[in-house]
């Protein structure tokens, strides 16, 4: 592959090195940091920065602020599937499982609803066992208000502006300000739990580089077990440490 200059595509490059620009700490920019840090002027961005507009790799926040757009998620998860993702996370949840000897899950979201895409099973008789390809409501489980976390108010009245969230039964939030309360609390945490038929789940959230929650996972026990304030946090460390080596993998 050649390296000679003449090669160079130089618009491609700059909107490249934008793209590059966002991380953890960094998800909202605006056009003087793209120019500073491309050394040219505010002006002469406006054309790189419209094109990755129109083709979803960036998102406008406020007037002159972006933060990536969902391209650049769909596109990364797509990488990711490739590589399967079950494959990539079920060896440590598997792990998990057999030193917490709990039942342990992993979920996306697919709109409202959480997909129990891979299981381990615990051996003990109390084990909590979800079916694969199930589908629960987001804001009724742990898993599903991981996931839930990362969406903007704007998208979360969007979504939920059809739904009367009282016809499930409390514990789960009532309303949606109900949720958003809790979303925020468990997020401050890091991570999110559940309790619904004498079981009591914790879920913590798959990230990637970029600190996008791009799938939850679970650890779930019969209340006989989780109700001990000792084995709840030893799992919920378990959990967060397992949560945060599978997330290495994916970024």
């Amino acid at each position: 592959m050649s390296n000679s200059p003449e090669y160079h595509v130089p618009a491609l490059s700059r909107g490249l090195q934008i793209i590059e620009m966002f991380n953890r700490d960094k998800r909202v920019l605006n056009t003087q940091d793209f120019a500073e840090h491309l050394g040219v002027s505010a002006s002469s961005t406006y054309r790189i920065v419209q094109t990755l507009l129109d083709m979803g790799y960036l998102k406008k926040v406020t007037r002159n602020a972006y933060e990536l757009g969902p391209q650049v998620v769909s596109r990364g998860f797509a990488f990711l599937a490739g590589r399967d993702l079950v494959d990539i996370a079920s060896p440590y949840i598997n792990e998990l499982r057999d030193n917490a000897s709990i039942s342990c899950h992993l979920g996306i979201r697919d709109g409202l609803e959480t997909i129990y895409i891979y299981r381990a099973q615990a051996s003990q008789r109390l084990s909590v066992n979800i079916p694969l390809g199930s589908r629960l409501p987001c804001h009724t489980n742990a898993m599903g208000r991981v996931l839930l976390q990362q969406l903007s108010d704007i998208e979360l009245n969007a979504m939920y502006q059809t739904l009367q969230l009282d016809i499930y039964p409390g514990p789960h939030p009532q309303s949606l300000p109900e949720l958003k309360k809790l979303l925020k609390e468990e997020w401050g945490q890091g991570f999110s739990s559940n309790r619904s038929d004498n079981a009591t789940a914790i879920a913590a959230p798959i990230t990637n580089y970029l600190g996008q929650t791009i799938a939850a996972i679970n650890i779930s026990g019969a209340d006989q077990i989780m109700n001990n304030q000792e084995q709840f946090e030893n799992a919920k460390e378990q959990l967060l440490a397992t949560a945060s080596a599978i997330s290495r993998l994916a970024s």
